[in-house]
């Protein structure tokens, strides 16, 4: 590990000032930062220690008068998915966290670094190999070489790798948003859909973050609906980043789908959602016709590398099964008012 100056901020300002110069890194947890730090992979010279910043909401997670959450970029992956309201109204959420990684990880481990976790390609953590995410144009050893765990979506000629987080596919289904803090103290808010960046040509650019920009906070609005399923399937039944997994939310009135929201991880360069498949889901009620073309109408651009085309077909089940059970599962959620 490289020598580098290390700060702890004591409001969202300071850290953002702090944070205003090339080659400084916002830590929190930690936990996946110092793995590349240690690894070389990262080597920034001024670390910015916001671990303890509680200003702003970044330590709190906040019921809204719409009806949806305020989750600070601050708060451990374990308080909010144990958060009484988070459990009863966004069950989705918390089971993605739960499944994502170990208690002690989860202990520390935030909302914001969750959304900045980097991709565990192992040519990206090799760096005696080419990578343009670590090193922009230098190529792409995962494109000839073990591709297993790598993207079906999103792709480009310069880069296959995925996005690893469960917690941003679940967000991503919930239609999360990402509250920013500038260095000159202006903020926004950014729709997750289009806070990561795809690849195509420049993949070590992952987010739409300027320089010594800050994540104060992600919102939530009131779920679609009470129905919601994630299944992440994955080597092993100890912790371990998907293969495929699938976060469905579903409203159904009548007996059919009346609101849907998709969203997928281990298969693409970032969380993954495809309108198209909810726009054709509306309005249908459950039968395997529905279930099959779904998965058809989800991997119509789908494109294995190789090792990973068992994906392909994996995903189509996965989400078959999804779907089966959410549109069978009784509403437990009188809050979703689902009729």
């Amino acid at each position: 590990m490289r020598p580098f100056d290390y700060h702890r901020a004591t409001s969202p300002a300071e850290a953002t000032r702090l944070a205003d110069q090339k080659g400084s890194a916002f830590i929190a947890g930690g936990t996946n930062l110092l793995d590349l730090m240690k690894l070389e992979v990262m080597a920034p010279d001024r670390l910015v220690d916001v671990s303890r910043v509680d200003a702003d909401g970044m330590g709190g997670i906040e019921p809204q008068p719409d009806g949806g959450l305020r989750i600070g970029a601050s708060v451990t992956n374990s308080a909010l998915a144990a958060d009484p309201l988070v459990r009863r109204q966004y069950p989705l959420l918390s089971r993605a966290l739960l499944a994502g990684a170990t208690a002690q990880l989860r202990n520390k481990a935030t909302t914001g670094g969750n959304l900045l976790q980097r991709t565990r390609c192992y040519y990206f953590y090799d760096r005696d190999t080419p990578c343009n995410k670590r090193s922009p144009g230098s190529g792409c050893a995962a494109q000839k070489g073990v591709n297993r765990n790598h993207a079906i979506f999103g792709t480009s000629p310069a880069c296959i790798a995925t996005h690893p987080s469960d917690m941003a596919v679940a967000l991503r289904a919930l239609d999360a948003r990402v509250e920013l803090l500038s260095p000159r103290g202006k903020r926004r808010i950014v729709p997750l859909e289009g806070f990561h960046r795809l690849p195509g040509d420049s993949p070590h650019l992952e987010t739409v973050l300027a320089p010594g920009e800050l994540i104060l906070a992600v919102h939530l609005p009131p779920p679609i609906g009470p129905r919601q399923i994630y299944r992440k399937v994955r080597d092993r039944a100890s912790y371990a980043f998907a293969l495929v997994s699938v976060a469905v939310v579903l409203r159904m009135e009548d007996g059919r789908i009346s609101e849907a929201a998709c969203a997928f991880g281990g298969v693409g360069t970032v969380p993954w959602r495809d309108p198209a498949l909810e726009i054709f889901l509306k309005g249908e009620a459950a039968s395997e016709a529905l279930f099959d073309e779904a998965g058809r109408l989800l991997l119509r651009d789908a494109r294995g590398q190789g090792g990973n085309d068992f994906k392909i077909p994996l995903l189509k089940r996965t989400l078959r099964a999804v779907l089966a059970e959410a549109m069978a599962e009784r509403a437990s959620n009188p809050a979703g008012g689902e009729a």
